[in-house]
């Protein structure tokens, strides 16, 4: 975007660049797309979702864990019930099979009787306290010491990037600049507007900036001179299941929680595979993405607690993601009083999937109240076009499908019953690393991790680009899959 051009559009219309293209930063540009407004959503990333969104547990929170003080358990409430209606627009996984918090001991029941008052408090629908009888009906595969616990059928899961990708695809539909590999490294003043700057030269001029930057948030606060604050890393490793694992749960289990964390779970993700974890580890360093022996046999040791036929046998992945955590134990969501025209959006740690729906909306309100004209377009529509996706078919209702592309009978990845069509779908739709293409698509995370379609989605990216073999990159710079001479 050019200086000139930006200059001449916010004449009319008020420019907003929204920085971090995760989850609360897509759906911040997707609600003020529906408004007469130029928006830039930029992301220091190869795509978006690469940051903190991507490695997540993917729960849509039931209401209960947080006090009503909170401004993160209103946004959650609020966001969890927005959630149904996005997914008919948006098309991403979603089912909202609900949520379970086993209770072991007497001693945990009366923890358990704290979150029933608190879910109460908060508007959560549905929440009840059952017995040990009611547990084993809502799931016949706790371990037996189980003596109770709570309901949350409100809750549910969903695939985080996936949602992400949808989110920011209605987004561009409706108007909003998307730049990728935009890592900015310089802000300043000049004519009442906000000039950023990337590593890379490029220039992008905003009369708001909305600051969602996960966990580098506290590095743009400074940038533009504005609240000092420190975003901690907390690290949480997973292990991934088969989705033929005799331990699938019906419902997210939760543990009762500690002070720092809900626990390890037992999560039945909207795709049939199984997640367990998270840990939660305090660290330094925001690119430490390792895992560790020691940590992820904590999660088998806690997993089998509540459902004691996990087995190591099942697992095909092990991984961790970062939560942003602020020492305050509260959402920072304000407008900046340090810094003109600038709204921050830190410390988006759990439930922060739950509730960014709403922190779209309460961003839309901040800009609002900071003095940014927002006139709603007559012609706003939210919703993505469906991509068919051939496992969903049975095969004599797949012949029509194949017929208008007969690439859909072509299996890229046998794992997860993933076409070509599938995948060149998702390279036309600017998906061109291989984790891009297997966060839209779900090729490479079957039992084989990518073993039998690594190479066959990089001759199709190969394809449809015209990029060489040697410009194919996993997640981006630094991150080249192949070298050399073949």
């Amino acid at each position: 975007m050019s200086d000139n051009a930006t200059t001449t559009q916010s004449r009319a219309r008020p420019t907003i660049a929204v920085i971090g293209a995760g989850v609360s930063g897509a759906c911040i540009s997707m609600q003020l797309s529906a408004y007469e407004t130029d928006i830039v959503l930029l992301d220091r990333e190869a795509d978006v979702s690469f940051g903190v969104s991507k490695a997540n547990s993917g729960i849509i929170h039931g209401g209960f864990h947080h006090s009503p003080r909170y401004l993160k358990t209103r946004l959650e409430i609020r966001g969890n019930q927005m959630f149904d209606r996005l997914q008919r627009e948006l098309d991403f996984p979603f089912l909202r099979c609900g949520i379970l918090v086993v209770a072991l001991s007497d001693e945990e029941m009366k923890y358990i009787d704290h979150l029933y008052t608190q879910g109460v408090a908060n508007g959560a629908i549905g929440i009840e306290m059952c017995s040990r009888e009611r547990m084993f009906e809502l799931e016949p595969k706790l371990n037996s010491d189980c003596v109770g616990g709570l309901h949350a059928p409100g809750g549910g899961v969903i695939e985080p990037y996936r949602f992400v990708f949808s989110v920011v695809e209605s987004a561009c539909k409706n108007g909003v600049q998307l730049m990728t590999d935009f890592n900015v490294v310089a802000a300043e003043r000049r004519n009442d507007r906000h000039v950023i700057h990337a590593q890379d030269g490029r220039v992008v001029q905003a009369d708001y900036v909305v600051n969602a930057a996960g966990l580098h948030a506290d590095e743009v606060s400074r940038l533009f001179r504005a609240e000092e604050f420190t975003i901690s890393p907390r690290k949480g490793e997973y292990y991934l299941l088969d989705r033929m694992t005799k331990a699938a749960p019906q419902r997210v289990l939760f543990p009762v929680p500690t002070r720092i964390s809900k626990g390890m779970l037992v999560i039945p993700t909207a795709e049939g595979t199984v997640l367990i974890g998270p840990t939660a580890q305090e660290i330094q360093d925001k690119s430490d993405l390792s895992t560790n022996a020691e940590q992820l046999n904590q999660i088998f040791d806690q997993a089998r607690k509540m459902i004691p036929v996990v087995s190591q046998t099942d697992v095909i992945a092990a991984f961790s993601g970062l939560r942003p955590a602020l020492q305050d134990a509260d959402f920072y969501i304000d407008i900046s009083q340090q810094a003109p025209n600038l709204i921050q959006v830190a410390g988006i740690q759990s439930p922060g999937l739950t509730a960014a729906p709403a922190i779209g909306e309460y961003v839309k309100d901040l800009l609002k109240k900071a003095g940014c004209r927002l006139t709603e377009k007559s012609d706003y529509d939210p919703s993505v076009t469906k991509v068919p996706r051939i496992r969903d078919f049975r095969p004599f209702e797949a012949d029509e499908l194949l017929q208008s592309n007969p690439a859909y009978g072509n299996l890229v990845c046998r794992c997860e019953t993933i076409s070509e069509a599938e995948v060149v779908e998702a390279i036309r739709r600017g998906h061109t690393t291989l984790d891009g293409i297997k966060y839209y698509t779900r090729a490479q995370m079957g039992r084989c991790q990518g073993g039998f379609c690594t190479y066959r989605i990089i001759k199709l990216i190969m394809r449809e680009t015209g990029m060489d073999y040697d410009q194919i990159t996993k997640r981006g710079r630094g991150s080249v899959v192949l070298s050399g001479r073949l």
